[in-house]
């Protein structure tokens, strides 16, 4: 999951107006000084072909020499590059294109509002533009490439710039304007000339590359001292020409620009039109399908939005009707393959989102590859969310996101995003933003902002979104807001397990930013320390900047079982960490780094770092040694597979799961050999025809008999293991059998939807060790054990089912058979990790931190915990095994917070029957009662949660436990006295206590002699507002035989245990208050003064 982190970086075209007359490159776009282009238009039945106005012919300049390319300005800041122009030996203009010294009125104009974002799909570079500019950026460094201005003649004749289109291999940019144009301009890249280059005459005495404690700029070459992630390659020379010139008489509804061509709605008549870059074989460049003949859509609509998703080859159109449809082009192969098959039909498409009333009207949608799934963005403000099953049309609802304001609040949805990985939907709306989880849990939001910080900081991307785009791997995302000419750089942090789905990453919390990496190390540390939110439970440690410098950005982070070593991975090679020493690990040289990347994962085993790679396109298995160094040549071992590897993960103590993209799983087996370590093959397992897409996997696990654990023979693991399949948003189980012919065969069962992420705590063994050392948790068999439970994750809510064995009994029966039920855990955080010995679920929380001492506002994230004992006991004993939560809650006992879990776990249940009233035989609440009757903490839970609760649910609690009367007897034989000032006050409440009743007098005498005089005071504060005279108090003190021989020590005595003084006219503002409110809230009132402080 993703939340933001810091400030964002902020940058624009131009700062001032002397930024703004840098020498730049006016474009004509083909126009000429004495003649504008020709509009005449073309009518029939159909929209005309666009008519495409090229470059002016040059054959007449035959004679003259190549346009020359004037060389890059040093420029003002920002950096502005200029774009390439012609202007030929004899100084005269002949091109659409002019380079102008920057002066007067002639330069960029300052201040004018991006209105549009693209990026290009490596994101290597992004393009924004004005109303009568396009600037073209570098990612990294961010940095200007390119500024085109159009000239007053171009505007005049195609209108003003309203959208960009990006051909997704950034080679070319169309501009869409507002006379219906379509402006296009190429860019070229020399990949060997680098501009802005720093260098340092003298730099003898600084080291190239060392190993190091930290991240510095000490690590680098010196003309890379002033580089940061991922700006290695320094600052790339381009070019930008104008191409030619699109006119759509028909009118531009919107547009894509698609790898072959481009793709035009139209508004009169309502039609599609594709315009390849390039002409065909035929020499054909255009064709055209009306709506009004698309058999699969209204008659009377037009197509509002079209976006494409290459990885599944689907595009979603949005309809002025407010239907979104899943659309695919119809190639011609597939139409020569098909004899029946009209040649002029384009397209094929199916309507998934048919709204039901006015707010459901879809205004964007998007499409989610790595989960198959497509999500539109209603009138309303919320996102409708479907999973694409096949390209049939089988397309239905799966969940909706919903905003945490209303729809008033937020205003309309402006962008909708979608990360690389499929992990976080990004949606910008007219006053904020908001990203949640793949499945719907709400991440973080700007709508808690405070609107006069804001506006006075002049935060505008807290404010309102114009248009957003995930960068570098999704490590940041570019923002772009209304009326501003700025560009925001937000960076966002992420779990490890987005990028390496491997049990270790989901044991312990690890967060992954742009230049660092952060884990949790509360698993050592005492309970009450593990959950409390301070900054030092989070180990932050920077990644060397020699690394990042040419592999950023990161894109797999895996830590080991034990948590004391980490592991990064980039774009090639890899850096491990030892988080005891601080000490980074990175190659030697930058060769070794560069020749291989990691691609299928990467896991611990000891000290020993388990990489996936691919080199010379080769797949290994490599093994290096944590404490040797990172060398070629010091590989321990290396493993040739035979195909690409999707994912590896650690099972067991000693086992390795590799799974392939020809749908095999391999199983290793880590061993001594010749004195080093070694992965050994003992088995492997085929799903042909049961696994449709290995590429789909994103996480697996298996599940061994523990009869086969303890006494089996490795190699015949396979044959007995349950197979735990992450499919896209299913979790998936295959377990083994024999056919007729005695072969092994799987049986397949879904037994989860939308499925985040999952966790089978059998693979938690090393780290359940981490809680013996405090005693907290046993690991032993047994069937209340935990040990044996699998957790998921379904986007709202946490489920457990106890006991995974319950599961594979169900799912064996055959596809019909039930499943067992699952306990229910909603948490209003993301969980990122279950800390099985200390009985809660671990996550992070985003908090915007706005202050008026400061003139930004930025974004942390705090630890969140939430215990999950109440909610499995609760199970057990709506079950009536009470067995089993006895055996499990005595497992955790040992825990500083036991009690409060079990008080939390009486006060819900409390509640739920006094509002319900169940039947006697169906009540949960004796049940609970009678575990709760087994801890010493018994008596104290039940005090503490009458505390909490109202008066009216006190005679509930109490029809099912003795006479209070009996357990202040209890307490007060257990010296727990102040939890027999708590029944006292319930006595009271239940009027079975008298003026001077024997239970204050003993209470008040053994308070005495115990000395516990902060309990006296509160027993005479009590005793004298049952009395506006005081006499009962006096009475009560007789009673004890506290003698006073003088009156001076009477005076002393009663002021040191705060004694009201006796008044002989008016009475107490107590007694006043409670006549007043009536007897019950004066019990109440009386108890919440009286009883001790409530655990955390």
């Amino acid at each position: 999951m993703y939340w933001p982190i810091g400030t964002p970086r902020i940058y624009a075209t131009t700062t001032s107006q002397a930024s703004a007359r840098t020498n730049l490159v006016i474009s004509h776009d083909g126009i000429t000084a004495s003649a504008a282009a020709d509009n005449e238009s073309l009518s029939s039945i159909e929209p005309p072909a666009p008519i495409i106005h090229e470059e002016q012919d040059r054959t007449i300049l035959d004679t003259h020499a190549l346009p020359i390319t004037p060389g890059l300005k040093t420029p003002a800041t920002p950096a502005v590059n200029s774009v390439e122009h012609d202007v030929y030996h004899d100084g005269s203009r002949q091109g659409s294109q002019q380079y102008l010294p920057g002066f007067g009125g002639n330069g960029i104009p300052a201040g004018d509002p991006i209105i549009a974002l693209k990026v290009s799909r490596t994101g290597h570079l992004f393009a924004v533009i004005t109303t009568t500019t396009m600037t073209i950026w570098q990612t990294k460094p961010t940095v200007i490439q390119a500024v085109v201005v159009r000239s007053e003649a171009s505007i005049k004749s195609y209108g003003t710039n309203v959208a960009l289109l990006l051909r997704p291999d950034s080679i070319i940019f169309v501009v869409q304007t507002s006379l219906g144009y379509l402006i296009t301009y190429s860019l070229a890249t020399d990949t060997e000339s680098r501009v802005y280059k720093p260098h340092f005459s003298d730099h003898s005495n600084i080291q190239r590359r060392r190993q190091s404690h930290f991240g510095g700029p000490g690590n680098n070459t010196p003309d890379q001292i002033l580089l940061g992630p991922g700006e290695g390659a320094g600052v790339r020379d381009t070019s930008v020409r104008f191409r030619r010139v699109i006119k759509v008489d028909a009118g531009i509804e919107c547009a894509i620009a698609l790898d072959d061509e481009l793709v035009v709605a139209t508004k009169k008549p309502a039609a599609v039109q594709c315009i390849r870059w390039t002409p065909d074989s035929t020499g054909n460049q255009t064709s055209t399908e009306l709506v009004s003949r698309m058999g699969w859509l209204e008659k009377k609509v037009s197509i509002r939005e079209i976006t494409h998703d290459r990885p599944m080859n689907l595009s979603t159109w949005v309809t002025s009707d407010g239907k979104a449809y899943a659309v695919q082009r119809i190639s011609g192969r597939q139409a020569k393959d098909n004899a029946g098959f009209d040649p002029k039909k384009l397209f094929k498409g199916y309507c998934f989102h048919s709204p039901l009333k006015d707010n459901d009207h879809a205004t964007r949608a998007v499409v989610n590859a790595r989960f198959s799934l497509i999500a539109v963005g209603c009138i309303d403000g919320s996102i409708r969310v479907y999973s694409a099953r096949d390209y049939v049309g089988n397309i239905p609802p799966s969940h909706i996101h919903r905003l945490p304001v209303s729809p008033e609040t937020s205003g309309r949805l402006t962008s909708l995003s979608y990360s690389p990985d499929g992990y976080c939907l990004f949606a910008g709306y007219e006053n904020g933003w908001a990203t949640w989880s793949v499945f719907g849990k709400t991440a973080s939001h700007s709508f808690n902002a405070n609107p006069s910080i804001t506006s006075a900081n002049r935060e505008g991307w807290l404010d309102g979104i114009t248009e957003a785009c995930w960068v570098g791997g999704a490590c940041e995302i570019l923002i772009v807001v209304p009326q501003s000419e700025a560009i925001w750089l937000l960076e966002m942090a992420r779990s490890a397990m987005t990028g390496c789905y491997s049990p270790p990453n989901l044991f312990r919390t690890v967060l992954q930013s742009s230049s660092s990496v952060m884990v949790y190390r509360g698993y050592d540390l005492p309970d009450l320390t593990s959950i409390s939110a301070e900054p030092f439970l989070w180990h932050n440690a920077r990644i060397p900047s020699n690394y990042l410098l040419n592999q950023w950005p990161i894109k797999c982070t895996v830590v080991s079982s034990d948590g004391r070593y980490v592991a990064v991975a980039g774009k090639r090679g890899l850096a491990h960490y030892s988080v005891n020493s601080g000490r980074w690990k990175t190659f030697a040289n930058e060769a070794m780094e560069n020749e291989f990347q990691v691609r299928g994962g990467m896991c611990w085993y000891q000290h020993i770092l388990v990489a996936a790679v691919e080199a010379n396109r080769s797949y290994e298995l490599r093994l290096y040694s944590r404490e040797a160094a990172l060398e070629s040549s010091k590989v321990m071992f290396t493993q040739q597979m035979p195909a690409p590897i999707v994912l590896i993960t650690p099972s067991g103590e000693d086992s390795l799961l590799v799974y392939t993209y020809d749908n095999l799983l391999y199983h290793f087996v880590f061993a001594p050999v010749s004195g080093a370590i070694r992965p050994i093959q003992v088995g492997q397992i085929a799903f042909h025809g049961i696994v449709r897409s290995p590429a789909r996997v994103r996480g697996l696990s298996w599940i061994l008999p523990e009869s086969q654990m303890i006494d089996g023979d490795p190699s015949q693991d396979v044959a007995f293991a349950s197979v735990l399949f992450l499919v896209d948003g299913k979790l998936v189980l295959l377990q083994p059998s024999l056919n007729q012919e005695g072969q092994l065969k799987y049986d397949m069962r879904v037994i989860s939807h939308n499925v985040e992420f999952y966790a089978s705590m059998r693979d938690q063994s090393s780290v359940n060790m981490l809680s013996g050392s405090s005693t907290h948790f046993s690991v032993e068999t047994e069937e209340s054990s935990l040990r044996n439970s699998l957790w998921v994750f379904e986007g709202h809510e946490l489920k457990v089912w106890p006991d995974v064995q319950e599961v594979l009994r169900a799912a064996s029966v055959g596809p019909t058979g039930e499943l067992p039920p699952t306990v229910s855990m909603p948490i209003d955080f993301y969980p990122l990790s279950i800390l099985l010995g200390k009985g809660i679920v671990l996550g992070v929380e985003p908090e915007l931190v706005q202050r008026r001492d400061v003139s930004f506002s930025f974004f942390r994230f705090s630890i969140r915990t939430h215990l999950f004992l109440p909610e499995i006991l609760r199970f057990h004993l709506v079950a009536n095994n009470a067995t089993a939560a006895l055996k499990l809650a005595q497992q955790y006992e040992n825990l500083e917070y036991f009690a409060h879990g079990l008080e939390v776990l009486l006060h819900h249940v409390l509640d739920e029957e006094v509002d319900l009233a169940p039947k006697p035989e169906a009540a949960i609440l004796p049940r609970v009662l009678s575990l709760l009757s087994s801890f010493k903490q018994y008596l104290d839970i039940v005090v503490q949660c009458t505390r909490k609760t109202e008066v009216r649910s006190w005679r509930t609690l109490f029809a099912y436990l003795p006479p209070p009367q009996e357990l202040f007897e209890e307490s007060l034989q257990r010296g727990s006295l102040k939890t027999a000032g708590g029944y006292l006050l319930i006595l009271h409440t239940f009027e079975e206590l008298g003026a001077a009743s024997e239970q204050s007098v003993r209470l008040f005498s053994r308070a005495i002699r115990e000395e516990d005089w902060e309990l006296c005071k509160e027993l005479a504060r009590f005793l004298a507002a049952m009395d506006e005279s005081g006499e009962t108090l006096r009475e009560v003190m007789g009673l004890v035989n506290l003698r006073v021989k003088q009156e001076s020590d009477d005076t002393d005595i009663m002021t040191r245990l705060g004694v009201p003084a006796r008044k002989t006219n008016g009475s107490s503002r107590l007694t006043r208050q409670n006549s007043e409110v009536g007897s019950d809230v004066q019990s109440t009132s009386d108890m919440s003064s009286i009883s001790t402080a409530s655990p955390i």
